[in-house]
């Protein structure tokens, strides 16, 4: 990108907006249904076809965007009276699986964005496919992990 740094620093301070924007769910509802509380801790997640994002965001974070990849993506807040919650490291491990039983793991990578910290996974799907996913998450300086599962169902038209 050609133009002064100040410039530039507001460009990718606006990409990295957007992209938070984009990860914390598509909806106010999405965002609502999508989250579950583990003792002191409120994970939410989410799962979503790729070529939602827009290409300066996918190059931004070395996503794929196409119709037949999505991103899983997790965040781990500590519950803070009076706020919504601090985000706090954690390691994030699992799996999916289809119908037919095939497993497939998942590697998740953490993004740091401010005070914002997320983990995202990718993965490769067939039209309407149904996936299983069944998730460790370990916030940091705790013992066990908290186990999440939830299901969806992706097309790639």
């Amino acid at each position: 990108m050609r133009g002064s740094p100040c410039l530039r620093g507001k460009m990718n301070q606006f990409i990295k907006s957007l992209f938070i924007l984009v990860l914390l769910g598509f909806g106010v509802n999405a965002a609502a249904e999508n989250s579950r509380v583990f003792g002191d801790y409120v994970v939410h997640y989410n799962a979503f076809r790729s070529d939602t994002l827009s290409p300066e965001i996918a190059k931004a974070y070395e996503l794929t965007r196409r119709n037949n990849r999505i991103i899983i993506n997790i965040t781990v807040l500590k519950k803070v009276m009076g706020t919504t919650g601090k985000p706090v490291a954690a390691t994030v491990a699992g799996n999916a699986s289809n119908l037919t039983g095939q497993l497939k793991n998942l590697e998740f990578r953490e993004i740091r964005e401010d005070t914002a910290i997320y983990y995202i996974a990718e993965l490769k799907v067939s039209d309407g496919e149904f996936l299983k996913f069944k998730l460790n998450i370990t916030p940091e300086g705790e013992e066990g992990p908290a186990r999440l599962q939830f299901s969806k169902r992706f097309f790639t038209y």
